[in-house]
Parts: C-alpha cells; sequence; structure tokens
C-alpha cells in the first residue's frame, strides 16, 4: 500500500521472490500510469516491474490481501488505520515499513496502531539501512523485521528472504521504529554541513554525536540500547547521512545553498519525512527533558528561519561538556 519508490521496490521483491503481489496506490500518484507502463518513471525510474504483479486503487480491495504492508508517509498512517479499522481486524495482520512517528501524539506506529485496533491483530515494522532504488536492482541488502509476534517477523523475514536480500528479525519495535524515524532530521543536519563545504571530520563528529542523542532519547522511550547500534539504528543512520539518494540529505544540500524550505520540498519533490520528524522530536527532548543539540539546531533552521550557517555556528560555540 503505497507505490512511491520503496512501495514498489518492495512489490517488485515480493513477486520475484514467489508471492502473489498487488500494489496499491492513489490516481494522484500515477497509479494508472505505473500499471500501463509497468514502470515508475516519477519515483523509480529505469525500473521495469514485473508482470505477475497486480496494480488496484481500490483500498479496500488492498487492505483484504492476506498480509496488508504500508508504505505510506508517516502523515497519513493515522487516518488510513482509522478509515480501515475494521477490515485490518478482519486480516488480523498488518505490518508496514513507513519511517516516521505519528505527529499528533508524537508516538511509534506501532502503539498507535495498537490504540486504534486493539491487542488482537499482529504488528511488525520493516526497517533498516535500505536505498529503494539498489533493491530494485537487487544490490545486496539488508534490513529487519521485528514484532512482538516472533511467529509474524519470522513470516515476514522469509517472504523478503533471498540471496541478495538477508532479512534478520527482532522484537524491540519502538526502538527499529525510533532509529528509523529520528536519524531522519539528522541526514538534514549532514546535508547542511556537506553544502556548506565542511569535510569529513564534521561529518564524523555529526553522525557519531547525533547517534549519541537518537539513542538517549529512544532509551528513555523504552528501546533497547543494542537496537541502536544494529541495522535499524545506526545502519540506517550512516546510509541516510552520507548518500546523496537520501532525500533528507538531499533537502539539507538545498537548504545549505540558500533555498527555503518550501522551495527545497518542491525541488525534491516527494515527502521529506525529516522535516516533521525534526519538530516531533524537538517536544519529545521537552517532554522527555533529553538534550538533543543537533536536532534542535536543525528545527531552527527548518522552522525559526535560522540561516544554515548560525545553526552550525551555535552548536560549535556550545558549552564544553563531557562526551556521552
Amino acid at each position: 500500500m503505497g507505490a512511491g519508490a520503496w512501495g514498489s521496490a518492495l512489490a517488485k521483491l515480493l513477486v520475484e521472490n514467489g508471492h502473489s503481489t498487488i500494489l496499491w496506490g492513489r490516481v494522484e500518484d500515477g497509479i494508472d500510469e505505473i500499471a500501463r507502463e509497468r514502470s515508475n518513471r516519477q519515483f523509480l525510474p529505469g525500473v521495469r516491474l514485473p508482470e505477475q504483479l497486480a496494480f488496484t486503487k481500490d483500498t479496500k480491495l488492498a487492505l483484504s490481501a492476506e498480509i496488508p504492508l504500508l508504505v505510506i508517509p508517516s502523515i497519513a498512517f493515522k487516518k488510513m488505520i482509522l478509515d480501515n479499522a475494521d477490515l485490518i481486524r478482519r486480516r488480523g495482520k498488518l505490518v508496514w515499513a513507513t519511517k516516521g512517528l505519528e505527529p499528533e501524539s508524537r508516538l511509534p506506529l506501532d502503539q498507535v496502531a495498537r490504540q486504534l485496533l486493539g491487542k488482537t491483530v499482529k504488528l511488525a515494522v520493516i526497517s533498516g539501512p535500505n536505498f529503494a532504488a539498489e533493491v530494485a536492482r537487487r544490490v545486496p541488502t539488508a534490513t529487519t523485521v521485528t514484532s512482538d509476534d516472533p511467529a509474524l517477523a519470522e513470516e515476514i523475514a522469509k517472504a523478503l528472504h533471498n540471496d541478495w536480500f538477508r532479512a534478520y528479525v527482532g522484537s524491540d519495535m519502538t526502538g527499529a521504529q525510533l532509529g528509523g524515524a529520528l536519524k531522519n532530521a539528522l541526514a538534514i543536519a549532514a546535508g547542511i554541513a556537506d553544502g556548506l563545504g565542511f569535510g569529513a571530520n564534521t561529518r564524523a563528529a555529526l553522525l557519531t554525536r547525533g547517534q549519541a542523542e537518537i539513542t538517549r532519547l529512544s532509551i528513555a522511550m523504552g528501546a533497547k540500547p543494542e537496537t541502536m547500534m544494529g541495522l535499524a539504528g545506526i545502519g540506517d543512520l550512516m546510509l541516510t547521512c552520507t548518500d546523496n539518494q537520501s532525500r533528507n540529505r538531499r533537502l539539507g544540500l538545498l537548504l545549505a545553498e540558500g533555498l527555503d524550505l518550501d522551495s527545497a520540498q518542491k525541488k525534491i519533490g516527494q515527502v521529506v519525512e525529516g522535516v516533521k520528524t525534526a519538530q516531533v522530536a524537538h517536544n519529545l527532548a521537552r517532554d522527555f527533558n533529553i538534550e538533543m543539540p543537533i536536532n534542535d539546531q536543525v528545527y531552527r533552521v527548518l522552522f525559526m528561519g535560522v540561516a544554515p550557517a548560525e545553526a552550525v555556528h551555535e552548536l560549535l560555540n556550545r558549552e564544553l561538556t563531557q562526551e556521552g
């Protein structure tokens, strides 16, 4: 459910693994054209989608699949479940590969789903250092499938796993989701730093201190420290912060060039999850009394009109403290 780059790549992977798969998308996202041409030219150019892949814009039909897999923006996650809660309950399983936090409640998506669906629906999340274009080209890749139901995690991992796509299983849904979401704001910071012409020293410091911020907040919210050192934690952080396939990193580069937020987002042409995440993380840090100076500066650039160079200056002039 979701015909963007990641949804299309996962649909392709599942079909190639021998699974009957339907790709759902909205008319405004071009699902009719994707179905007709068997190519997602806007979000996954140059990739041919398998002949066995089915397409639909019928939400009820898509959610009637044995295992619905949501790959939609986090801002749309709650409404999708609210509008279709009875149908999802009847299916009994829900999986998503969305990376983000629910913006109103500031909760990880599994907690939102649990509140809306009750305790009977089995939930799982796919998260890791995965660029859609590389998965579509069968580049060797690893990801994690986390669930509070071990059997469901195994089922989804087996569905994804093949000789070039390795799926690990885990149970720390909170950690996997926070790692996958919070790193997006740091990728904006990394893009800003590189766009301003800073070097490898700066990038290494930014990633290291940024990971410390993410880990502090995640542990406070119930995550396991070891999750933050795995694929869904530092693995995803390194990927998103260091490669220009990342929309969040590209946004930072454009901001460093002097574009305003609206212009930069329009130029990218897709949802940049780190924008909303920076705002949510800013509020969570306040709620949990956690210091997140890098995220705070990203927030100031995005929402308070602070120039990127000024934000970097503020970071460098913070009071001396111990590493930790």
